[in-house]
């Protein structure tokens, strides 16, 4: 019997005006964990939908070799059915049922069509202590956080008789602790269970931590594929990715920075769900023309509260504080209002509040500023496909044209449209919370010169990001903040990983 549990054979896939995949081959060995690394684009979550069926047998040419046989999916429930599973990095549970409705939602524990709910209940408590979730199975999906919930998603997929488990970015919207406790979860499943994985991600450190075999996909096509039992560096698969050595994670910058115009006042933030509970507590910043400056801090340390009670009020309430833009007051009731004053923010949700996914490029682009190509209540369409072109060319949004949807461009491109739609509308002040989530290192570059861009223009940029080694890497100055307060500020320059975590912990030591 052949060693590999998968094999896919010269897989081509097409979309209208795109060669998603082309002539692909990618083989998975049996017991081991694979990854598959490639820029935004480069087609590895097509391949694993080819794979799932969730593209099904007809519409890509090419083999696939499960277990020694050739498959034909038609349907996702075909693939499970043989034992393979996908997680995809949106999660696909019902927040308003039980975790353990949600083990067993489409593949449930019955008996002459009735469920058997002790049956339910014992197996999901099984699956959960499998998994490592200490929690009732009779807990809402809605009242656990992310980390939970992608565990919840593997048990599902155990639940299934799963052998072989694809993950599609399973640590993107996760904190340090649970991204760690996954991966060993993984870990420990491979060694214990035998369970195959395949896993995509942008995380190079976690792919090289974790991986038995790493597969580069560049263009819909494979570049190659590396054994990991020799350490292989980060330089070497990013060389693979991108097709040349990129010797810099960060463009090379001399800020011009001027005098200060954005100022907050002893800002404060109550919970909008407990009254009670301050979530912002009396903090005060400045920020300079043409300076990046950078919110470090923990999970729930505040900083996306922050941004989005500065920006018009879209998150808090019993907010007291004052805002000075340019030496002046502002007061801000709503978004319409903060949009109206300069100041825009780039939420880190692109998927759910950034963008639009059903309209086009264009539309995305001109939406926080459709009064500038409005001519009454009518929009110019003309005038609308020239700013999207522009905007296209200028930030280079791989698309075939600015009538593409939106929804069927990668992470990177999404991204650069959402920039796009806010520096149309011409802010002085840009708050970007984890503006490279979920992207790979090419498009993070790319990224990063937008953002130096707009500070060259005189912009205030504001940067919060989970990565310190990206604050480090693209700010001028930053603020550490934890437990909703600011609790020190330094040059960038001046800064290290290890000063930036050891200031958090001393500021909890001393609560």
């Amino acid at each position: 019997m052949s060693e590999y549990i998968l094999e896919m054979r010269n897989i081509t896939k097409e979309f209208p005006g795109v060669t998603a995949l082309s002539n692909v081959t990618f083989k998975v060995k049996k017991g081991e964990i694979h990854a598959l690394v490639g820029e935004n684009g480069a087609g590895k979550s097509t391949l694993m939908n080819v794979l799932s069926g969730i593209y099904p047998y007809g519409s890509y040419s090419g083999d696939i070799i499960y277990k020694g046989q050739e498959c034909r999916f038609r349907t996702i429930r075909d693939s499970e059915a043989v034992g393979i599973a996908i997680i995809h990095q949106e999660l696909a549970l019902s927040p308003y049922l039980t975790i353990a409705e949600n083990i067993f939602l489409g593949n449930e524990r019955a008996k002459h069509g009735i469920i058997d709910w002790d049956e339910t209940n014992k197996e999901a408590t099984e699956l959960l202590k499998t998994v490592g979730l200490n929690e009732k199975c009779s807990t809402q999906v809605r009242n656990i956080g992310v980390g939970k919930q992608q565990l919840v998603e593997i048990a599902k997929a155990l639940g299934k008789k799963c052998e072989l488990l694809i993950l599609d970015e399973p640590t993107a919207a996760l904190n340090d602790d649970d991204s760690e406790h996954l991966l060993n979860l993984l870990k420990r499943l491979n060694k214990e269970q035998g369970l195959t994985c395949i896993m995509i991600s942008h995380k190079l450190h976690e792919v090289l931590s974790i991986a038995n075999s790493i597969t580069v996909l560049r263009d819909g096509k494979t570049i190659e594929t590396l054994d990991n039992s020799v350490p292989v560096s980060e330089n070497r698969i990013i060389k693979g990715m991108v097709g040349r050595e990129l010797t810099d994670r960060f463009p090379k910058h001399t800020p011009k920075i001027g005098e200060v115009g954005f100022e907050i006042r002893n800002w404060t933030v109550y919970d909008p769900l407990n009254e009670e509970r301050i979530v912002i507590d009396n903090v005060n910043m400045k920020f300079r023309k043409g300076e990046i400056v950078g919110l470090a801090g923990l999970m729930g340390a505040g900083r996306t509260e922050l941004a989005m009670s500065v920006f018009g009020r879209a998150y808090g309430t019993k907010i007291s504080g004052t805002l000075i833009k340019d030496g002046k007051e502002i007061v801000l009731h709503n978004v319409e209002q903060a949009i109206e004053n300069g100041i825009a923010y780039v939420t880190e949700d692109r998927k759910q509040a950034g963008l639009i996914h059903i309209q086009d490029i264009k539309s995305n682009i001109t939406l926080a500023n459709l009064k500038q190509i409005t001519n009454g209540f009518v929009v110019n369409e003309d005038e609308e496909i020239v700013i999207g072109k522009e905007y296209r060319e200028r930030f280079n949004i791989k698309s075939t044209s600015v009538f593409q949807k939106v929804g069927n461009l990668s992470g990177g491109n999404q991204q650069k449209v959402v920039l796009s739609k806010w520096i149309f509308a011409a802010p002085d002040v840009l708050i970007l919370d984890e503006p490279t989530r979920g992207i790979d290192v090419g498009a993070k570059y790319e990224i990063y010169k937008i953002i130096l861009q707009l500070a060259d223009a005189g912009k205030c940029v504001i940067v919060i990001s989970s990565e310190l080694v990206e604050i480090l890497g693209i700010t001028d100055r930053l603020y550490i903040m934890n437990e909703g307060r600011v609790v020190g500020e330094m040059k960038t320059s001046e800064a290290t990983q290890e000063e930036i975590m050891s200031i958090i912990i001393r500021s909890s030591a001393g609560r």
